[in-house]
C-alpha cells in the first residue's frame, strides 16, 4: 500500500495517529493535539507510542502488517515523544534527532537505561509552491539559510537567480513556512543549514526548537504541508512522503561535494554510507559526504528503556513483548517496504547494531528476543 494514496497525512494534521493491526477488533484512540503522550494501555497485545510526525507513515504502515497487536501511536513531534517515554506514559518513543544526554538520564530515571534503536531514513524536502516553476530549482545551504533568516525575501533574488541560470524566476514573495512543535525534522532541516552556514548557526541555531527569525510556525510535518499547499509563494520544509502526498516541487540541493542532488531513495541511503555510528547508536547525519548524498536527510529512532518491565511500562509485560515485536518486524520485514512509502532501508551495518540493541531488550532482567 502506498500511504500517500490512502488519506493517512489528514488525520496527521491534528498530530494525532492511532494505528492498529490490520483485522483487530479494537479501535485506536485520538487525542488532542496538545497531548504530550497517550493513555497507558494494559491490554495483551496492544502498545502505545508518541513521538515523531516524520516516522508515522512508516509505524502506519508496519502497524497494519501486524498480526494479534495494536499499535496506537500519537504524532506528537519528537520532542513529545521523549517526554512521554520518561514519564512513563507510553510504551516506547520515538525521535528523529539522537538522544542528548539530558533525555538519557530522564528515562535512566525509569529505572533502567536508555536504548535509542536507529529504524530507518528520509529525506527532508525544501518543497515550495510557486506556479511557473514546476522543475529544476536548484539552491545551496548558503540559500537556503538566507531565506530563513529573512534576508532573501522574492523568489527573483540575485542569490537565487545566480543558483538558477536560465530559469524564469517571478517576484513573488516569499512566505517562510516553518515548524511550532518540538520537532525532529527541524532538528534535522536545522542540522545541515548550521554546518553549512555560520550566521544561520549563530543567529537561529540547530534541534527540536530553534528562534526562528522569520516566518509562520505549524505544527508537524502535515501542518507544514498544507500552509505550503494554501500558500503561493511558500517555503517550507517536509518529509518528502508528505511532499509527494501534496504533489509538491522541491529543490535539488547542493550538497558537499559540489552536486546538486534531488532527495530519492538511493540519494537518500547514500547520505548514511558514511555515518559514524557512536556506542549509544546515536547516529547523526549532517551534510554527508559523497557526490550522491542528498545532503538533508534524516535517521529516525525508536527509544524504550533496556529493562522495560524494570523501568515501569505501562502496558506491562505484555506490552514489552509487543513492542520488541514491532522493533524486530521494522527491522527486518519492515525494512523491505519502506520504499512503498517513500523511505529509505538502513545501511547494512548500521542496521546490524539495530538488530543486536533489539535483542538486548529486556524485562525482568530476562531477554525479551
Amino acid at each position: 500500500m502506498i500511504l500517500r494514496q490512502t488519506g493517512l497525512f489528514a488525520s496527521m494534521a491534528v498530530l494525532a495517529v492511532g494505528l492498529a493491526a490490520c483485522g483487530s477488533s479494537k479501535k485506536t484512540s485520538t487525542g488532542s493535539a496538545a497531548s504530550t503522550g497517550v493513555s497507558p494501555v494494559s491490554a495483551a497485545g496492544t502498545i502505545s507510542g508518541a513521538g515523531s510526525t516524520f516516522a508515522a507513515p512508516v509505524y502506519e504502515q508496519w502497524a497494519s502488517a501486524q498480526s494479534g497487536l495494536t499499535v496506537n501511536y500519537q504524532a506528537v513531534g519528537s520532542g513529545a515523544g521523549i517526554t512521554s517515554l520518561a514519564s512513563r506514559t507510553v510504551d516506547f518513543g520515538a525521535s528523529d534527532p539522537p538522544l542528548k544526554p539530558a533525555d538519557e538520564q530522564a528515562i535512566a530515571k525509569n529505572g533502567s537505561p536508555a536504548v535509542q534503536i536507529p529504524m530507518f531514513l528520509g529525506a527532508i524536502t525544501v518543497s515550495y509552491n510557486l506556479p511557473g516553476v514546476r522543475t529544476g530549482l536548484k539552491l545551496d545551504g548558503k540559500a537556503i539559510a538566507d531565506i530563513y533568516l529573512g534576508n532573501v525575501k522574492a523568489w527573483n533574488d540575485a542569490e537565487i537567480k545566480a543558483l538558477n541560470p536560465g530559469v524564469s524566476l517571478p517576484g513573488t514573495a516569499i512566505t517562510v513556512i516553518h515548524r511550532s512543535d518540538s520537532s525532529g525534522t527541524t532538528a534535522g532541516f536545522t542540522g545541515f543549514l548550521a554546518a553549512v552556514d555560520p550566521e544561520f548557526k549563530t543567529k537561529a541555531g540547530e534541534g527540536k526548537d530553534v528562534q526562528w527569525p522569520t516566518g509562520t510556525g505549524a505544527k508537524g510535518n502535515a501542518g507544514v504541508a498544507g500552509a505550503i499547499e494554501q500558500t503561493v509563494g511558500a517555503v517550507g520544509y517536509v518529509e518528502q512522503a508528505y511532499a509527494l502526498q501534496h504533489n509538491f516541487t522541491y529543490a535539488s540541493v547542493k550538497n558537499k561535494a559540489g552536486q546538486f542532488v534531488a532527495p530519492s531513495l538511493a540519494s537518500t541511503s547514500a547520505a548514511a554510507a558514511s555515518v559514524t555510528v557512536p556506542p549509544n547508536l546515536g547516529i547523526k547525519i549532517s551534510n554527508p559526504s559523497g557526490a550522491g548524498s542528498y545532503p538533508i536527510t534524516s535517521q529516525t529512532f525508536i527509544v524504550v528503556n533496556k529493562d522495560l518491565c524494570k523501568a515501569g511500562i505501562p502496558g506491562g509485560e505484555g506490552a514489552a513483548k509487543g513492542v520488541v515485536k514491532f522493533i524486530q518486524y521494522g527491522l527486518n520485514e519492515g525494512q523491505s517496504i519502506l520504499g512503498q512509502a517513500d523511505y529509505a532501508s538502513l545501511p547494512a551495518p548500521i542496521l546490524a547494531k539495530s538488530r543486536t540493541a533489539a535483542a538486548s531488550l529486556q524485562c525482568n532482567s530476562a531477554p525479551l528476543h
